[in-house]
């Protein structure tokens, strides 16, 4: 069926040379305004699937209710798609799944060790070293909380002293670190008779401790509890290698 409209013949169903389409039908019948071809075929709307193929099911407009453990669900597009290796090329990550065709860091295992650059000298041996800074693999240094010896002066006199003590009296404030270390200084301990419990202890703080009629206590790094000396030189021994 063909019909005339203006100066370009349109074929109803079809396409003509005169670069139409054929007539649209409305209600009314037939319109009289052919389409060119490649035109919009009409504007957008709210039910578009705008999202990636996760949310195509979903319209733009958002429902918003009240607000629930049950409603919450992450943004479009925060969720990125597992990458999928040696599922075939055309997933892009196929045969060598990223690592190459060949050479050491594509074979099974850790291919080289942390810290190792090809068998140059490496930066940990490079840079200058630090007494008491241990540096390297296999090198560590214990780290412990400090408390000074201005601080047992505010605690009460012939009590038992500990970082737990100190925390709830307010002395001190909340150690971040498990260990606890005793250090002293040029300020003199005032305070008699503490029993100082702590980790470690330096040889001034045992020095002031002890002028002042006190005891120090050495604490089990593991468990926390009391250790037994069976005399004051093992106390000392211990300040000694505590030191930094």
């Amino acid at each position: 069926m063909e019909g005339f409209v203006g100066n370009a013949s349109v074929k109803l169903g079809g396409r003509a040379a005169g670069g139409y389409c054929g007539l649209r039908r409305n209600a009314d019948g037939l319109s009289v305004a052919p389409r060119p071809i490649g035109a919009s075929t009409g504007a957008a709307t709210v039910e578009m699937k705008i999202f990636d193929w996760k949310k195509r099911g979903e319209t733009g407009e958002m429902e918003i209710g009240e607000m629930s453990f049950t409603t919450l669900k992450p943004a479009p597009g925060s969720n990125q798609r597992k990458k999928r290796k040696g599922r075939g090329h055309s997933a892009g990550q196929g045969g060598s799944c990223g690592f190459g065709m060949r050479g050491q860091k594509s074979r099974s295992g850790r291919p080289s060790r942390p810290g190792f650059e090809g068998g140059q000298n490496p930066l940990y041996r490079r840079i200058p070293k630090y007494v008491g800074r241990p540096m390297g693999p296999g090198h560590s240094y214990t780290k412990y909380g400090l408390v000074k010896i201005e601080d047992l002066n505010k605690a009460e006199e012939g009590t038992v002293v500990t970082q737990e003590s100190l925390e709830a009296a307010g002395i001190v404030t909340k150690n971040k670190l498990k260990l606890t270390k005793i250090v002293g200084g040029n300020v003199e301990l005032t305070v008699k008779n503490l029993t100082v419990k702590a980790h470690a202890f330096t040889s001034s703080a045992v020095a002031a401790i002890e002028a002042a009629g006190g005891k120090c206590q050495l604490l089990n790094p593991t468990t926390n509890e009391d250790l037994e000396m069976d005399d004051d030189e093992e106390v000392e021994e211990v300040a000694e290698s505590s030191e930094e």
